[in-house]
């Protein structure tokens, strides 16, 4: 179906919006736990690396070389990317609206997020996010991260949509700033239900939404 509302392409984060976040502080101290490991020296070579790791210039083998396999352990790296993916969980509700919304509305989608290459591909396969991302603005392949704003003019340029017929969905608060900055109409992502009526507020509809509040 034709847009009628002047909408054609939806961004949307991946973390806090489709799925969990995929790395958490709180999936690292289950980590430092479930591994045995000093959570606080996890933690600060974590932050002093991961920013590198998302920008695509890391492998996750060079990730965790430097955050946990600087030094001999009891556990492989194969357990630990494991542990590592396995924090990763979908929002079904998230996936099944944008879904709805493409077939209902006709929209371009596409992902702009800050995920490394390994954890982005694990996450876009094990939940099937290709049934309905058209392209990915990852932060891996264009080796920019949110909150440069040129990660979202890069999106901008690949969808080849003005900025007023976007619509953004982000949980992260200067994210959609920075996108409001560039005349991109965004929704801060706290609940599905909240998100659902200003996407009808933008003319985009979705006559599910109902059941899913009522399940």
């Amino acid at each position: 179906m034709k847009p009628a509302t002047g909408i054609t392409c939806l961004l949307l984060d991946i973390g806090g919006v489709l799925l969990t976040d995929g790395w958490t502080h709180e999936g690292r101290k289950r980590a430092a736990a479930n591994f045995n490991l000093d959570l606080a020296e996890m933690e600060d070579r974590h932050h002093l690396t991961f920013d590198t790791y998302e920008e695509g210039k890391l492998t996750l083998d060079e990730y965790l070389g430097r955050v946990v396999f600087y030094q001999e352990r009891r556990f492989t790296r194969a357990q630990f990317r494991t542990f590592m993916f396995a924090q990763s969980e979908p929002h079904p509700e998230m996936i099944d609206l944008v879904t709805q919304l493409k077939a209902r509305h006709g929209l371009k989608i596409a992902v702009v997020s800050n995920e490394g290459r390994e954890l982005n591909a694990y996450r876009v396969n094990e939940f099937g996010l290709d049934r309905f991302v058209d392209f990915y603005i990852s932060s891996c392949f264009v080796h920019v991260r949110k909150p440069d704003a040129d990660i979202f003019r890069l999106a901008l340029d690949i969808a080849q949509v003005p900025a007023g017929q976007v619509v953004y969905i982000e949980n992260t608060p200067m994210f959609v700033q920075v996108a409001e900055g560039l005349g991109i109409k965004s929704i801060l992502h706290t609940d599905y239900t909240s998100t659902c009526a200003q996407l009808e507020s933008f003319g985009l509809t979705n006559t599910d939404h109902v059941t899913h509040e009522d399940s």
